[in-house]
């Protein structure tokens, strides 16, 4: 039976993730940095959603931010279900500074964090679990952002190291060609947890910049990761579901 490893996938479009892929026959692994009651509710929530019995789903606690807990995650996922076949790589950082000064934008060591969370995080997972994927021709998916497409977004550093994401992204699908498939999706604002630091106007005015005048569901996102996993025939490509936000 097929495996996927969904990273930050307690929550948002982690957990959406997580229940469609259990939903389509699936084994799960759920990692989450720090809320282990939140990571265990998903859990218990799978078995009705799948075919498959409990003990087919795992949450494992391990910090994106740490070369050595991501090389730790993957091989305790490995133990556990003995092969990967997909791993959407959903790891994220960043802190709201808007997109109207340079100087509030010039802290050294949130750009540190955001280029290690965004960017390199999803390197060394990709090379930690790459051995897996070639056994299983699997496929990698990251979430970026279309703060990486055009400028906008929380913060400088997010959109550039988003942007630096979605770059990589199409270099490791040369590097890791034949065997695996490399993919991104790029959502605009979505209405998480996370979004509640975007004030009421804010969002209101992203709303009505969509074409579609409505916000993205991490419910479609999640479809959208599964389609990329299911694919034979797709890599290299960046997915843009933003509801027309920036046409």
């Amino acid at each position: 039976m097929s495996v996927a490893l969904i990273t930050a996938g307690s929550a948002g479009l982690g957990a959406a993730a997580v229940r469609v892929f259990a939903k389509n026959g699936f084994r799960v692994i759920i990692n989450y940095a720090n809320n282990e009651e939140r990571a265990n509710r998903l859990l218990e929530e799978l078995p009705s959603l799948s075919t498959l019995p409990a003990d087919n789903f795992v949450a494992i606690k391990a910090d994106l931010g740490s070369r050595d807990d991501i090389n730790r995650l993957i091989k305790e996922s490995v133990d556990r279900f003995g092969r990967l076949d997909v791993i959407f790589s959903n790891g994220g950082w960043t802190r709201f500074r808007g997109m109207d000064s340079i100087d509030d934008n010039a802290y050294e060591e949130e750009w540190d964090h955001a280029f290690n969370m965004n960017v390199k995080s999803h390197l060394w997972l990709m090379q930690a679990s790459k051995k897996y994927l070639d056994e299983t021709e699997g496929a990698f998916i990251t979430t970026a952002s279309i703060a990486g497409v055009v400028p906008s977004g929380s913060s400088l550093a997010y959109s550039a190291t988003k942007a630096a994401q979605i770059h990589m992204v199409k270099a490791l699908a040369i590097m890791a060609a034949p065997k695996i498939r490399v993919n991104t999706v790029s959502p605009g604002l979505l209405l998480t947890e996370w979004a509640t630091r975007f004030s009421d106007e804010r969002k209101e005015a992203h709303l009505q910049k969509t074409k579609l005048k409505r916000f993205v569901s991490v419910e479609d996102v999640a479809e959208q990761v599964f389609t990329f996993a299911k694919s034979k025939s797709t890599t290299g490509i960046n997915i843009v579901m933003d509801s027309g936000f920036i046409l």
